[in-house]
């Protein structure tokens, strides 16, 4: 599939402020720490990829795809697993798209339409893809302004469901982390990531106009990770 390389999008109202900072250096020390990196990274990211497996199943397989911001690739091999399917991949960092391109099977690369896009205004059209597939983006998002600016967007472009990835409370990490950050001076938007109350993100899911189709929890009443399988309405 033809790889496709638009300019850098300019940053808008609300990007976040990191989503340029990687160098080429930098997105090769991130792709190494999740293929690299200590024992306990290696299984936190063994049981995400287990994690997003059973999120592309909620979502009934589906035939196209958007993995947006796929950062260096880490889910691309669980993509391509369905060998019909239709793959796209979009990240606002070029120095992210080199690495995964770089880095990945040269049979795994070769199946992805790859491209730079904001995930706040993605350069497709209405209904481009069946799913659009964002894992570790909306934990960075702390203005709900913001993250129903981008579900609004992924609700246009996909025409049957999102898979997306935050942190949410109810949960024991999530306890221990509110207790860390009570005295915690306010940090300013974007340079932190944020919990996200359950109530608070379903009642967003639902203002974009989503259908919560199901939810696949990291470690069930343990972990902070929760994947939500949205259905377009």
């Amino acid at each position: 599939m033809k790889k496709n390389k638009h300019m850098q999008p300019a940053v808008g109202e609300g990007e976040l402020d990191f989503s340029g900072k990687y160098s080429l250096e930098k997105a090769r020390e991130y792709y190494r720490k999740h293929q690299t990196g200590p024992f306990g990274r290696r299984i936190s990211n063994y049981w995400e990829q287990r994690m997003a497996n059973k999120a592309l199943k909620l979502a009934g397989n589906p035939k196209s795809v958007l993995d947006l911001p796929c950062g260096t690739g880490r889910f691309w091999e669980l993509l391509a697993q369905d060998p019909d399917r239709q793959l796209l991949a979009a990240d606002y960092s070029e120095a992210m798209l080199t690495v995964a391109q770089e880095e990945r099977p040269p049979e795994t690369v070769s199946r992805f339409s790859v491209f730079q896009s904001s995930a706040f205004d993605i350069q497709l059209p209405d209904n481009a893809v069946e799913n659009i597939f964002c894992m570790r983006l909306l934990h960075h998002i702390g203005e709900s302004e913001d993250r129903l600016r981008i579900l609004n967007e992924f609700h246009r472009v996909a025409s049957g469901s999102v898979c997306i990835s935050l942190w949410v409370d109810g949960n024991y990490k999530a306890w221990k982390r509110q207790r860390a950050v009570v005295n915690r001076p306010k940090r300013k938007r974007f340079d932190n990531r944020f919990l996200h109350t359950r109530q608070q993100v379903e009642a967003e899911f639902a203002q974009a106009g989503f259908r919560i189709r199901g939810k696949v929890d990291f470690l069930p009443r343990y972990a902070m990770w929760r994947t939500y399988v949205l259905e377009c309405g």
